[in-house]
C-alpha cells in the first residue's frame, strides 16, 4: 500500500532543500515497499496539449503503489493556485531536485524565473538522470526572456544549438511526422531487444502522431516509430511520402524515425548524465501496457535497479484513469494538485 502525502498538510524538510513547509501547489506519492524504496522521482508537469497533469500523476501512482518509490509530482500553477498548463512560467516545488534520483518531465515551451530553473539547471549539471517524454524536446522557451541566465535552454537557441532538447536529448522540435490527430503509432522494437528496459515490452501503440526525430549518432534507439494509416492498433502501416526538415522527400516508414532513445551525454560540469527520451507519452498514450512497462522499466534502470525489471513486473493503472483526448485548451479547468492526491489500487 502506499500513503500519500499532500505537502500542504505537515511541515517536511526535505534533504537537500531549502524549505520546511509547503503550499498545496504539488502532491507526494509515498512508496512504502517495493524495489524503489528509499529513491525519490521527481515529475515535472507542463505542456499545454498533452494532458502531463493527468499522465504523469498516474505514472507517479504506479511508480509507489507498487514499487516503493517516493514520488513527487509538480504542476504548473496559475495564480489561483489551480493546475493550469498556459501558465508557462510557474513550477512551484522544483527545490524537490535538489534531493531527486531521476526527473520524469513533459514540459513544452516553458519560461520559468531563474530563482525556479535554478534548481532544473543544478539537477542536471549534477549529472543525475533525465526520462522526458513528448513535447520535452522543446521544453524551454527564453527568446522573449534574454536576460535569463537559462536562455541558452531555449528550443532554438543558437548559443546552444537546440538548446536542452537537442543538445541533452537527443533533438529538438522539428515536425509532425505522421499526420496529426489522424495517424497513430505502433513502436517497432530496435534489433537491441536485450536492454533491460525492453524486458517484457510488447504492443507499444499510441493515438499521438510519429514525431520527427534524427539524435545524434551517440544516441542508442531503442524503439522505432511505425505511422500508421489511422488511429486503430491494427490498422496497416501509412505508405505516402513527405520530405524532413531538411527538404528530404522519403515514405514515412522508409526509414522509420525513432521514438525511444537512450544517451549519455557529458555536460558542462564534466558529468554524464543517463538520458531516455521518448516522443510518446500523452496522457492517453499511458493507456498503452506496453508504454507503461516500457517508462516502469526506465525509472528502474535509470537509477541502478536493472536487476529487479523482469517480464512480469505489475505496471497495472492504479486507481481510476480515464485521461482526457490530447488537444489545446482541453485541460480540466479549476483543478487543484490537492484534487490529484488520492490513490486507489
Amino acid at each position: 500500500m502506499a500513503v500519500i502525502t499532500l505537502l500542504s498538510m505537515a511541515a517536511i524538510t526535505m534533504a537537500g532543500s531549502n524549505f520546511k513547509s509547503a503550499p498545496p501547489e504539488w502532491v507526494v506519492y509515498e512508496g512504502k515497499h517495493g524495489p524503489g524504496k528509499g529513491k525519490s522521482v521527481v515529475s515535472l508537469s507542463g505542456d499545454e496539449e498533452y494532458r502531463s497533469e493527468e499522465g504523469l500523476p498516474q505514472l507517479a501512482k504506479i511508480l509507489a503503489y507498487r514499487f516503493g518509490f517516493k514520488c513527487t509530482v509538480l504542476f504548473s500553477v496559475n495564480p489561483s493556485g489551480e493546475i493550469d498548463p498556459n501558465t508557462q512560467d510557474n513550477e512551484p516545488g522544483l527545490e524537490a531536485l535538489d534531493s531527486a534520483d531521476l526527473c520524469v518531465m513533459l514540459l513544452r515551451f516553458r519560461h520559468w524565473p531563474d530563482a525556479q530553473m535554478k534548481h532544473f539547471a543544478d539537477y542536471y549539471l549534477s549529472g543525475k538522470p533525465f526520462i522526458a517524454l513528448r513535447t520535452s524536446t522543446h521544453a524551454f522557451d527564453y527568446k522573449a526572456h534574454p536576460d535569463s541566465l537559462y536562455h541558452k535552454y531555449d528550443w532554438q537557441s543558437q548559443e546552444w544549438p537546440g538548446g536542452f532538447g537537442k543538445q541533452v536529448l537527443g533533438e529538438t522540435w522539428l515536425s509532425h511526422w505522421g499526420n496529426h490527430g489522424v495517424e497513430g503509432t505502433r513502436g517497432i522494437l530496435a534489433g537491441n531487444s536485450k536492454h533491460p528496459i525492453l524486458k517484457g515490452v510488447k504492443g507499444i501503440f499510441g493515438t499521438t502522431d510519429v514525431y520527427e526525430a534524427h539524435p545524434p549518432p551517440d544516441a542508442e534507439v531503442l524503439v522505432w516509430g511505425q505511422v500508421l494509416s489511422s488511429l486503430h492498433p491494427t490498422d496497416p502501416p501509412s505508405t505516402r511520402s513527405k520530405a524532413t526538415s531538411a527538404g528530404v522527400e522519403q515514405g514515412v516508414n522508409d526509414p522509420m524515425m525513432p521514438i525511444v532513445w537512450l544517451r549519455q551525454p557529458v555536460n558542462a560540469a564534466g558529468k554524464r548524465n543517463h538520458v531516455l527520451t521518448t516522443t510518446m507519452g500523452a496522457a492517453t498514450d499511458l493507456q498503452n501496457e506496453g508504454l507503461r512497462r516500457l517508462l516502469v522499466n526506465g525509472c528502474l534502470w535509470s537509477v541502478g535497479l536493472s536487476n529487479k525489471i523482469t517480464d512480469r513486473l505489475n505496471v497495472n493503472l492504479v486507481g481510476e484513469y480515464a485521461p482526457s483526448k490530447f488537444g489545446f485548451g482541453a485541460f480540466k479547468k479549476g483543478v487543484k494538485p490537492s484534487d490529484l492526491a488520492q490513490i486507489h489500487g
